[in-house]
């Protein structure tokens, strides 16, 4: 079901539009008391902050970065009528405490995969490409934050703020994201990335960075379910026997498990077997293993192209932290749980924004989500909930198709296929001009 039609239907016999109302036309109520039981937080008692409230003051959190949470909801007028127009800033705190961490945490899983099996995604040999990183986020400088999440430390000392370490998973053509998983920064991304393989879906292709090599983590992902492949470059120091020469850059190769592996992974054979496949750029040769060993249903072309998608991902944890939370680094809330919620209502929203771009493009087969600008289609949505009052109710959906029709007005310019960003660290400017020496007078 299309958001046009969840709007059609959840106005359709309403008196009174606000804020709220618009951002519950973008979620089935019966998902959001779907996520409340399976947190244990599910409520007959009529409040004056509604659960259904609470969680979208959390998106909004990351829709309005620089407000107050109580003017948040204000804002977004979240509550029960009453006597008081106005939240109290208390209600507020009481509120998100009594919702907790697991509510938002399930509303955001289980729209990443009703959203996944609605829309239609760009394909690459019959499989959605896939990509897998980790990023990590700054909390407050609190005593618990910093027991919960610990902090990174140097021969200088330690840093003086705690430290949240994500992995995702997330769609390439895209950049919706499919599933998140975090813990404190002591935590490796290999462990949380063992904790996305629920959340792969059949026919897909997941890239990996080089940091991600375990043919434990490789093999319980490639047997998760049907083509569940992966990819990543090949280390330098890689260790492998040939099996079968496909081609003189292309090869099937069998890779010895080690002994600690089989045992902290149960079922990992002895060997697993792989494809190693070279290409050069510009003069440098690179490697990438990959699980596609059928070279007819994966051509040696098709191979050579595909791992430069692995970007995107990166590019999407640049949506989230300088675009939505305005390169703020360091997040408000100043308890673990609070944190843990806040980052999945950070998740949550960064979604419900790709979920309407998609919107916008699905019916252009040659216009791609990932080349609209997200900062852009942001700024649009975000004034789309607080200032659009359509004279009726029915006027709603003329509204919206508006809003969409002015998204797809924010198209990116096109790549420049030569352009070139090495990995270098800039030179951090100066407060003040630096004195130059006075010529010294014969």
């Amino acid at each position: 079901m299309s958001l046009l039609t969840h709007l059609d239907d959840t106005f359709g016999h309403a008196e009174d539009l606000n804020a709220i109302d618009k951002l519950m036309s973008f979620v089935d109520p019966e998902l959001l008391q779907q996520a409340y039981e399976l947190s244990g937080v599910a409520t007959v008692r009529r409040r004056r902050l509604p659960l259904d409230s609470v969680v979208f003051t959390i998106v909004g959190m990351s829709l309005f970065r620089n407000d107050p949470v109580w003017d948040i909801a204000n804002k977004l007028d979240v509550s029960l009528p009453g006597k008081n127009r106005f939240v109290a800033p208390s209600a507020v705190v009481q509120a998100r405490q009594r919702l907790g961490e697991d509510a938002v945490g399930h509303t955001f899983k289980l729209m990443a995969q009703r959203a996944f099996g609605e829309y239609a995604f760009e394909q690459w040999c019959g499989l959605n490409v896939l990509a897998v990183d980790g990023v990590m986020f700054r909390t407050q400088d609190t005593t618990e934050n910093l027991n919960a999440f610990g902090c990174d430390r140097n021969a200088k000392g330690d840093n003086p703020y705690p430290q949240v370490r994500m992995c995702s998973l997330m769609e390439t053509s895209s950049h919706l994201l499919l599933a998140s998983e975090f813990d404190s920064r002591n935590v490796g991304e290999m462990s949380l990335a063992e904790r996305l393989i629920p959340s792969v879906p059949d026919n897909s292709l997941t890239l990996f960075d080089r940091g991600y090599y375990s043919l434990g983590l490789l093999y319980l992902w490639m047997t998760k379910g049907v083509n569940t492949h992966w990819m990543l470059p090949a280390r330098k120091d890689l260790q492998y026997t040939v099996k079968h020469q496909l081609s003189e850059d292309d090869a099937i190769v069998t890779l010895k498990t080690s002994p600690q592996a089989r045992k902290k992974f149960d079922g990992l054979p002895e060997t697993i077997e792989a494809r190693l496949t070279s290409y050069e750029i510009d003069g440098k040769t690179y490697r990438v293993l990959s699980s596609m060993v059928d070279a007819m249903q994966f051509p040696y072309e098709d191979v050579v192209d595909v791992y430069v998608q692995r970007w995107e991902i990166e590019l999407g944890f640049r949506e989230m932290k300088q675009t939505l939370h305005q390169a703020k680094l360091t997040l408000r809330s100043k308890k673990p749980e609070m944190v843990r919620q806040e980052l999945w209502g950070l998740l949550l929203a960064y979604n419900l924004i790709r979920m309407m771009m998609l919107d916008a493009v699905k019916d252009i087969p040659d216009l791609s989500p990932s080349r609209l600008s997200f900062g852009l289609c942001m700024r649009h949505i975000i004034v789309f909930f607080l200032t659009t009052i359509p004279d009726t109710v029915t006027k709603l959906p003329v509204h919206y198709e508006y809003l969409m029709e002015s998204l797809r007005m924010m198209r990116l310019p096109d790549k420049r296929p030569d352009r070139y960003y090495p990995r270098v660290v800039r030179n951090r400017p100066a407060k003040y001009p630096s004195k130059k020496k006075m010529p010294v007078s014969s």
